[in-house]
């Protein structure tokens, strides 16, 4: 059952790499913004290290709200027990 899907999707995948690949090289391998020097290469991979920054950090802060609402619903399920 798996098999035939399997073997359905890479067949798709396969034709698909080999139909594109003549399509996307008609201008001598220059990439969307024209001919690729150092200054794109640098800016783009800043862009990269500013974005894993941002996703760690926001990431961080939104699991330490998190964790601090998981404390505090702790802390009123145990100031509601009384008794034996």
């Amino acid at each position: 059952m798996i098999r035939p899907a399997l073997t359905a999707t890479v067949s798709a995948l396969l034709t698909g790499l080999l139909l594109a690949s003549p399509a996307l090289a008609h201008d001598n391998g220059e990439g969307l913004v024209g001919e690729t020097d150092d200054v794109i290469i640098t800016l783009f991979s800043l862009g990269v290290v500013v974005f894993f920054f941002v996703v760690v950090c926001l990431g961080s802060f939104i699991q330490s709200r998190l964790e601090r609402r998981k404390e505090q619903r702790k802390a009123a399920k145990l100031r509601q027990r009384t008794g034996w």
